[in-house]
């Protein structure tokens, strides 16, 4: 699943270890998310855009088009 995870959180001056401490992940889940490999359950998709200060729609929104 395509995101703006990465942006996020070097924004938010976070590493993936500071923002997986964050939100009680591994730093290996952060990198699959940020790659597209995982896809993040709802309260975790939250959980990461109150870590950095963002919100779903600037960090997870993906444009219908992008589906097919």
């Amino acid at each position: 699943m395509e995101n703006s995870v990465k942006v996020a959180r070097v924004k938010a001056d976070l590493t993936q270890q500071q923002l997986a401490d964050a939100v009680g992940i591994t730093r290996q889940t952060i990198s699959l998310i940020e790659k597209g490999k995982y896809n993040p359950s709802l309260k975790l998709c939250l959980q990461i855009c109150y870590a950095v200060h963002g919100t779903l729609d600037e960090i997870f929104w993906i444009e219908e088009e992008d589906f097919e």
